[in-house]
């Protein structure tokens, strides 16, 4: 079992998600378990402030280190956890990337806001900083709920079907091929003939040029070496 811990200034956001579909299935098999954390609970400010202006001016706000620095050991105690700073600046979160979490037993999440985090959090308390893209969002609680989707599905036994994952994007450098299912003819569009021949060394073949073919067109990068 994996445990998720999310540190968050918005707790409510999570409940919707978490419990529909694959998640919900996983936590129900208990092969995950996730905690969602108000940071504001943790800060020894009068009014619950878990901001503040920046040093050396500037617009917006920085999370303020006080919060973040006791919520993590509280949450942490004795455990051993990896802690994730779910952040713009962060390494760009990749399938090889989520199999590597995939394997970690405790994981603890920061959902960054504002401008940031006061770096001292990020020195001292952060173990790696993750990015879900190169955009900027308001807030790490989407990037917080990417992270636990695309680490939940490859926990072995959680999806019904544990091939399914050998073919799918970035697993093998390409993007996945195209897909069809029935009517054979919808509309005039026609599902190639190949697909439809039961011969299985000639659909295997078709699927990984097609397989290039989009991985040139849409990603020429993975393409790379």
């Amino acid at each position: 079992m994996i445990r998720f811990d999310i540190i968050t200034i918005f707790p409510a956001v999570f409940e919707p998600v978490f419990n529909e579909s694959i998640i919900k299935r996983a936590k129900e098999k208990k092969k995950v378990q996730i905690r969602v954390h108000d940071l504001r609970t943790y800060s020894r400010d009068k009014h619950k402030k878990v901001d503040d202006r920046p040093f050396g001016g500037g617009p917006g706000m920085v999370m303020t280190p006080q919060p973040l620095f006791d919520a993590v050991k509280r949450i942490k105690g004795r455990r051993k956890a990896k802690v994730l700073l779910m952040c713009p600046g962060g390494t760009p979160l990749t399938q090889k990337k989520a199999r590597s979490l995939a394997q970690e037993r405790n994981l603890i999440l920061i959902c960054g806001h504002y401008e940031g985090v006061d770096e001292r959090v990020r020195q001292a308390v952060v173990d790696e900083s993750l990015s879900v893209g190169d955009y900027v969002l308001t807030g790490g609680e989407v990037p917080a709920m990417t992270v636990v989707d695309a680490v939940t599905r490859l926990i072995p036994g959680v999806l019904g079907k544990e091939a399914s994952l050998e073919d799918e994007s970035f697993e093998k450098g390409l993007l996945e091929y195209p897909h069809y299912t029935r009517p054979a003819d919808f509309r005039g569009m026609k599902v190639p003939e190949v697909l439809l021949s039961g011969h299985h060394a000639d659909i295997t073949r078709w699927r990984h040029e097609q397989a290039v073919k989009r991985t040139k067109k849409i990603r020429p990068e993975l393409l790379k070496g």
